[in-house]
Order: C-alpha cells, then structure tokens, then sequence
C-alpha cells in the first residue's frame, strides 16, 4: 500500500491476520483499480493491508483488523454473487459493519441497501400500503422508493407507476420556460426520469410512458383522480402544502400502494406555509398500514464528504 502503518496509532496490541480466496479475479476485483479500495479501508480503518497472491494480510488493532475482515469477507461474497464492487460499495460495507443488521429486505431487484437505514426503508414498503421516507439528500429514499415501485410492476402486482412531484422552484426564480406542458414541466420531473431511466433503460422507459403504463407529473394534476391498481410515488413531499399532501393521499384506490418522500429541512415552500409532509407524519405515524421511516446523515450514500456536509449544517 502507500501509506506507511504506524504501530503506535492503533491505540493497543497489533495483531494480524490472513484471509485466503479461492478465486484470485475476484479477489482483485475488491481491491479495486491500483488497489484504491483497499487503501479506502486502509485510511478508513487504520489498518495495514498487503496482498500477495490470493491472499490478503491484514495488519492493526484486533478490533480494526476484525472489522477489516467483515468488510472484506462480505465484498468478495457479493463479487462471486455477480455484484459490481465500486467504491460505493466498499464505502457501503463500512457503514454496516458497524451497525446491528436490521431483519428484513436486503436485495429489491438488482438493488442491495447500502445502510441499516435503507435496509428498514425497504421493508417497510413491502409491509404497508403507505409508506413515508424521511430524511436528508443523498440516503437513497427517492431511488429506492421508485425500485420498489418497478419491481412491483414488473412482476404484475400493479399494472402502472405514477410519480409526481410538486412543481416548485429550489430557492431561485428560473423564468418562463418555453415548450408545451410536458418540455415545461421536464426540468422538474427530471430526477425521477433519471431514477427509471437507470432501472429500466430509456427505450423501455420511453415504451411504458408512451402506452400510459409509466406516468410522470406534477403534483396539482393527481386532483380528482383515484388511482386503481397503482404504485404511486410522492417526491420531495416537503414541498406539498397540508391541502396537497391530504389531496395525494385520498387518490390511494384498491390494489395501490404509495411512498411520499422528503427531506423536513429542504422547504421550499413559502415560510408562512406549513410543510405538508411533516405535518402528515405527525397525524398518521402509528396508524396500522402506515411505515414511517426516518434516515439520517449515517445512511447517505452519495460521496463521503456528503454525510459530513450534511452534519455540519446540522451543527451549524
């Protein structure tokens, strides 16, 4: 590795340990590209990490070289599973080695969690009706919701998605946008083109969406409507006034589902105005049918940095 192990900076006794692999292409696939997994966890976890072969010593405090194995164990065993190992995923393993491993989902489709937060996130959709995902930018409730919603899809528990936003600026005046509805309500909706789009690819996205099977629309165009044999999905439900957020969840007919998410600290509504999500938590949380779940900072799986932005303007 790069970095020189410092004996003195575990803080107790070295010790070291070896783990052998039987297959050696995939034991380099968890290393990474010039190793640069490892040395996340190297920098991660104050160990010392050295291959030789397909062997991997592991060099540090007991405690840090036993979490160090966990990691390790767990990536090859989703590698020789057909799993791609990305620093996310290594980034991933870190996260849950740490924490007691909630009873539940922990693969929807060819999507695994990546923190004990998602890992409840997904077991609560599969459990209720109406599910709330809360919590900040980057923890994956949005992405995961909209898998979920596929999956069902997909395999004939519904016969359409519906996904909606409401169409409300971030903070910033963008103007007139020119176009017809759909090329003026694009920008709004895009990050929910996006999460399909990776799911399901554009030409079968484009297919489903052009037969109706596969709706995208803002939040005011759901008034009036039931929707029968559905999974509908709420984005950035912190935007919905308490009259649209109580709109949305009187359109759940017979054989849907549905998953509101947000993040409580992102309101862009006006400040007089009441965020309807929160107020939707407070009123139905407890009701039987109704999964509320809450992520934080420790299940975001964006870029690491994120979670500590996320922490500081906590803190600030």
């Amino acid at each position: 590795m790069t970095r020189p192990f410092d004996p003195l900076s575990t803080g107790g006794a070295v010790v070291e340990q070896q783990l052998i692999f039987d297959q050696t292409q995939i034991l380099q696939g968890i290393c990474g590209p010039h190793d640069a997994y490892l040395q996340r966890l190297e920098m991660g976890l104050d160990v010392f990490i050295q291959v030789k072969g397909n062997r991997l010593s592991l060099r540090g405090a007991k405690p840090q070289v036993e979490r160090a194995r966990k990691i390790l164990k767990a990536l090859y065993s989703d590698a020789a599973q057909g799993d791609e190992i990305t620093m996310a995923a290594v980034e991933a393993q870190m996260r849950l080695v740490d924490s007691p491993k909630p009873k539940g989902r922990d693969r929807i489709g060819g999507i695994k969690p990546r923190s004990p937060g998602q890992i409840k996130l997904l077991t609560a959709l599969e459990e209720n009706d109406l599910t709330f995902a809360v919590g900040p930018a980057g923890t994956g409730k949005t992405f995961l919701g909209v898998a979920a919603a596929v999956e069902a899809w997909l395999s004939g528990q519904v016969k359409r998605l519906i996904l909606c936003r409401p169409a409300i600026e971030a903070g910033e005046r963008i103007g007139f946008l020119p176009g017809d509805m759909t090329e003026k309500l694009d920008p709004y909706m895009r990050p929910l083109y996006d999460a399909l789009g990776e799911l399901l690819g554009a030409k079968k996205l484009a297919k489903a969406m052009e037969s109706g099977q596969i709706e995208i629309a803002p939040l005011a165009f759901m008034r009036g409507r039931t929707l029968k044999s559905a999974y509908v999905i709420l984005d950035e439900g912190q935007n919905a006034t308490p009259a649209q957020m109580k709109m949305f969840l009187t359109r759940l007919g017979e054989g849907s589902r549905m998953v509101v998410t947000g993040d409580p600290t992102q309101v862009d509504l006006p400040k007089s105005e009441t965020s309807g999500l929160t107020q939707a938590v407070q009123i139905l949380e407890g009701l039987e049918g109704i999964g509320c779940i809450r992520l934080d900072r420790g299940d975001v799986v964006r870029h690491h940095l994120v979670s500590r932005i996320v922490a500081a303007y906590d803190g600030a």
